[in-house]
């Protein structure tokens, strides 16, 4: 049950980032020297590069004590500049936020703890932060210790854990600790696939206890099954605020290439980890006969083709990707290690193509689509673009005297008939 005074209000919220050289910089002796030079050759003053993107443009929105909101887009759209502009990470070029409550927050790798400072010191400092006394941190900190499973290093600063220690213990932070608001981004793609689960229930709960929760991320699958109420932001804008399942709905059918395949670098954004270790150049469905389709008869097998080029060496990365219907429901996930292709498990700079078929019968008569993921498991997050590329599957001939049957899958299983005598009844 919501309250009908908000407990976040966002009025006419904008965030500015100026790209390119400031035009107040510090200037060399070489500078000096030069800077006639470059007047003559009518080069262009390297200020008049600067560009301004606006990250947020006039979002205005409204949440209520109790509810579970979902955030979703596609990279960039704003998301993240959201919540830290929330959590007051940074600070907004126009409008105002006003926040009646605790706040707790799990963004970034990094964000909140003190790499000198040891599990135990980090936990009563994000504590104290939040205005909490000793004592009742003192009565959360077995449960938090129990939760993020780091017993053994509790007493070690935290600049020594690893990525996917570091994201237990400051979700367990943030989940135990007595805020009324928590707002959680895409960070809990790191870690393994036993603690994510751990960690989508325990947010779960949360929202039965009656506090808000704002959660990005681009598994629509958990925004639909922890969220009734999903915003969609696309270009710095709330273009669409309602009831998950048609927000997701919606936002799977404005994403979609329909073309069969998607190159990044022509006319979308190069998509490229945030360290620069691996860039994807292509995705694409080849049929039966060797070229590109987004229509498969069910009779016919077909390959998922994956272009991409490493930057730098990169270790053991999985690369994949999963299929999923057009309500967002994820039918099946595959990918592969470096460590299938070479013993040692690294990938070498260089162009590669990672190719997957997928067998004759498998799926049912119906529309699918493609979302791409790439990581290192258990340490981060390479990238993940949702819902990118679609198909439809058409059955060529009935079966069963059904030309669909029931069901998503729709596999080619082999049946044995034997007569039995008639004694075994």
């Amino acid at each position: 049950m919501t309250s009908e005074y908000p407990i976040i209000q966002v009025k006419n919220l904008s965030k500015k980032y100026r790209l390119g050289k400031s035009k107040q910089q510090y200037l060399t002796i070489r500078d000096i020297l030069t800077k006639p030079i470059i007047n003559l050759s009518h080069k262009k003053p390297e200020s008049q590069f600067i560009q301004e993107l606006w990250a947020l443009k006039n979002i205005s929105l409204n949440v209520y004590p109790g509810e579970v909101v979902g955030i979703i887009g596609r990279n960039g759209a704003g998301k993240s500049t959201l919540l830290k502009i929330l959590s007051r990470i940074t600070l907004p070029t126009e409008g105002k936020v006003e926040i009646y409550g605790r706040l707790g927050s799990l963004l970034e790798i990094g964000t909140g703890f003190h790499p000198e400072l040891t599990g135990r010191e980090n936990i009563f400092l994000s504590g104290s932060i939040l205005g909490m006394q000793r004592k009742e941190i003192s009565d959360k900190i077995d449960e938090i210790i129990k939760f993020a499973e780091i017993e053994s290093f509790l007493d070690i600063p935290v600049k020594r854990y690893s990525s996917g220690m570091y994201v237990r213990l400051a979700f367990a932070v943030a989940a135990h600790l007595e805020t009324d608001i928590l707002l959680v981004d895409e960070v809990l793609a790191v870690g393994d696939l036993r603690f994510q689960k751990k960690c989508l229930s325990k947010m779960n709960d949360i929202g039965k206890e009656g506090r808000t929760v704002l959660f990005v991320s681009h598994n629509l699958n958990s925004i639909a099954k922890l969220c009734h109420r999903t915003l969609l932001i696309d270009k710095g804008s709330i273009i669409e605020d309602g009831e998950s399942s048609k927000i997701i709905s919606s936002y799977l059918n404005k994403n979609i290439d329909s073309s069969g395949e998607v190159k990044w670098g022509e006319n979308r954004p190069f998509l490229i980890d945030k360290e620069g270790y691996i860039q994807v150049k292509g995705l694409r469905i080849i049929g039966k006969d060797g070229n590109i389709s987004k229509v498969i008869y069910d009779e016919d097998s077909f390959n998922i083709e994956i272009e991409y080029e490493i930057l730098k060496p990169l270790n053991n990365p999985w690369i994949g990707y999963s299929i999923n219907t057009d309500d967002g429901m994820v039918v099946f996930c595959s990918g592969h290690n470096a460590s299938e292709s070479n013993n040692e498990g690294l990938f070498l700079p260089g162009k590669y193509s990672s190719i997957c078929q997928i067998p004759s019968y498998l799926l049912n008569q119906g529309r699918y689509n493609i979302t791409l993921i790439g990581h290192i498991p258990g340490i981060r997050m390479l990238f993940q673009e949702e819902a990118i590329l679609n198909f439809e599957i058409i059955a060529k001939k009935e079966i069963g005297g059904l030309s669909c049957q029931p069901g998503v899958i729709r596999p080619n299983l082999k049946w044995r008939i034997k007569k039995l005598p008639p004694s075994s009844f």
